[in-house]
C-alpha cells in the first residue's frame, strides 16, 4: 500500500489517548492526517516526491523514531520528521536534530507549537518540490533537445507536446514516415515519465510472423498449440510497471487489434489458452507510419481501436519541413561519427550545405544519419533525390573541389531536382528556375540533362 499524496502529516504514537489528542488537534486545523499505532512499514508507504510531513514518537515498542528517521532520509533527505520526546529523551532529541530531524517537540507541549512546527515544515516541504520540480524540468528539457536536435518551430513544438505527455498516464499515438525517428520519441517519453525506472520494450509489429504475433504479444500457455510446451510470458506482460512501444501498428490482423482493443481498455491480459485475467499497469505508445483514419475507411484497420489510440496523438514532422535542422544535425552526426572512428571532424563547405537545404530527405533522419557516417569517413555522398510521394529523381552528388566546380555542380543539382518535379513544357520548368527557356536549354546541354527524360508526355517547345 502506498501512503495517499493527499495526506499532509503522518502521525505515529503508540499512545492511543495522545494519538487521538493530536490528530484531533490537527483535523481541526484543516490538515488532511494518518494517525499510525506503530513506525514499522511507514518508509516503505512513503512516495520519494510525497508532499507531506512525518510526526513520530522517539520511544515506542519494535521500531522507535530514531530508527523511523533513518530509514526515512535514507529514501528522502530532504523529508522533514518531527520527533515527540518525554522530559529524558532530550539528549536523544537533540541526536536526532543532528541526524537531520527538522524539529522536536518535548511533552508537555502546546497544540499552537505543534501546529506551527507542522505548518512551517509544510512550507518548507513545498519548497523542496517545486524546486526539485523545476531542477527536472530543467534537466528534462536540456535532454530532450540533445536527443531531438534541431530549433525549427516544428521541433520546438514537438518537445513541447513531449514534455506535457511525458507526466501524464496517457498512451499515445506516435506519426511519422519511416526513419523519421518514432522510436527515439518513445523512449524520450518512457525516459522523462514516471515509469522511468521500469522496462521499454519495443516491439516492430511489422517483423513479426502473423503466427506468432499473439504469442509474442500475449504469450502463451503449455499445450496452447503445437510445440508450445512451456509457459511464455508476452511483451506486454514483460512490459509491466513500464512502457511497451508497439511500432507499425497498421500491420497488425484485425483479430490481433480486437485484443489489443481489450488490453487497452481493460489494462488485463490474458495469456494464448489461457483463463487468467493478469493486471497490468503499463503505458502503451504506438507508432504508425499510416494514416490510421484512412485505413479504418478502408477496413484495414479498426475504427475503435484508431479512436482508442488516437486521444494523445503526436506528428513527427518529416526532415524536409525543418528547414535548416538538417545542417544542424548532420554536422551533429558527423562529429559523432568522427569522434567513434577517431578521425578529425570535417566542416560543410558553403555548396554542400546548400545541397543538404535543397534535398528532400525521403529516408528521414535516418538516411540523413548515414550520409553523415559517409562525409565523415571520407566518402563521397549520393544522396537519392527522391520527391516526398516516393518518385526518383536525380542522385545528388554531394562533392568537394574548388570553388567553381562546387558551384557548377550545385547548379547541375538544381536544375536536375527540379527536373525531377511534373513539369508540362520548358516555359514551366524554366519559370520554376527563374531564368530564360534559352538559357534553360544551354545549361541542361552544358550538364548533359535532358527535359524529355524526366517529364514523358511533355511538350519541348509548344508553348
Amino acid at each position: 500500500m502506498t501512503i495517499d499524496n493527499r495526506i499532509e502529516v503522518v502521525l505515529i504514537d503508540d499512545d492511543p489517548h495522545l494519538r487521538q489528542a493530536l490528530s484531533q488537534t490537527l483535523d481541526l486545523a484543516g490538515l488532511k492526517i494518518l494517525p499510525l499505532a506503530e513506525a514499522k512499514g511507514v518508509a516503505g508507504q512513503l512516495p520519494r516526491d510525497w508532499p507531506g510531513v512525518v510526526v513520530s514518537d522517539i520511544r515506542m515498542p519494535g521500531m522507535d523514531g530514531l530508527e523511523l528517521l533513518g530509514e526515512l532520509h535514507a529514501q528522502d533527505p530532504e523529508l522533514p520528521v518531527l520527533l515527540i520526546t518525554g522530559h529524558g529523551d532530550v539528549p536523544l532529541a537533540v541526536q536526532a536534530m543532528r541526524a537531520g530531524a527538522y524539529d522536536f517537540l518535548e511533552k508537555p507541549f502546546a497544540s499552537d507549537h505543534l501546529l506551527d512546527s507542522v505548518r512551517r515544515a509544510l512550507a518548507l516541504r513545498r519548497l523542496v518540490l517545486d524546486n526539485r520540480s523545476l531542477r527536472l524540468a530543467l534537466s528534462d528539457r536540456h535532454e530532450l533537445s540533445a536527443r531531438l536536435v534541431g530549433q525549427s518551430t516544428p521541433m520546438l513544438r514537438l518537445r513541447e507536446q513531449i514534455g506535457a505527455l511525458a507526466a501524464t498516464r496517457a498512451d499515445v499515438l506516435i506519426l511519422g514516415e519511416t526513419g523519421a525517428g518514432k522510436e527515439v520519441v518513445a523512449r524520450a517519453l518512457h525516459d522523462l515519465s514516471g515509469r522511468r525506472n521500469g522496462p521499454f520494450v519495443a516491439i516492430n509489429a511489422g517483423a513479426l510472423a502473423e503466427s506468432v504475433v499473439e504469442s509474442e504479444l500475449f504469450g502463451h500457455e503449455p499445450g496452447a498449440f503445437t510445440g508450445a510446451q512451456k509457459r511464455r510470458i508476452g511483451k506486454f506482460e514483460f512490459a509491466n510497471g513500464g512502457t511497451l512501444f508497439l511500432d507499425e501498428i497498421e500491420s497488425m490482423s484485425l483479430d490481433v487489434q480486437v485484443k489489443l482493443l481489450r488490453l487497452l481498455q481493460e489494462r488485463m491480459v490474458e495469456r494464448v489458452g489461457g483463463n487468467q485475467q493478469i493486471p497490468l499497469d503499463i503505458r502503451v505508445i504506438a507508432a504508425t507510419k499510416e494514416d490510421l483514419r484512412q485505413a479504418a475507411d478502408q477496413g484495414r484497420f479498426r475504427a475503435d481501436l484508431y479512436y482508442r489510440l488516437n486521444v494523445a496523438p503526436l506528428r513527427i514532422p518529416p526532415l524536409r519541413e525543418r528547414g535548416e535542422d538538417a545542417l544542424v544535425l548532420f554536422q551533429h552526426f558527423a562529429n559523432e561519427a568522427s569522434a567513434r572512428h577517431g578521425l578529425p571532424p570535417h566542416e560543410l563547405q558553403p555548396a554542400q550545405r546548400a545541397l543538404l537545404l535543397r534535398h528532400s530527405w525521403p529516408g528521414n533522419v535516418r538516411e540523413l544519419q548515414n550520409a553523415a557516417e559517409r562525409f565523415a569517413l571520407g566518402l563521397e555522398l549520393a544522396l537519392d533525390n527522391s520527391t516526398p510521394d516516393g518518385s526518383p529523381g536525380a542522385p545528388v552528388e554531394v562533392i568537394g573541389g574548388g570553388l567553381s566546380e562546387q558551384v557548377e555542380n550545385f547548379e547541375k543539382t538544381l536544375i536536375a531536382a527540379e527536373l525531377a518535379r511534373p513539369h508540362s513544357s520548358v516555359r514551366s520548368l524554366a519559370e520554376a528556375l527563374g531564368i530564360p527557356r534559352k538559357t534553360l536549354h544551354d545549361k541542361l546541354r552544358k550538364h548533359g540533362l535532358t527535359f524529355g527524360d524526366s517529364n514523358h508526355g511533355a511538350s519541348d517547345e509548344s508553348d
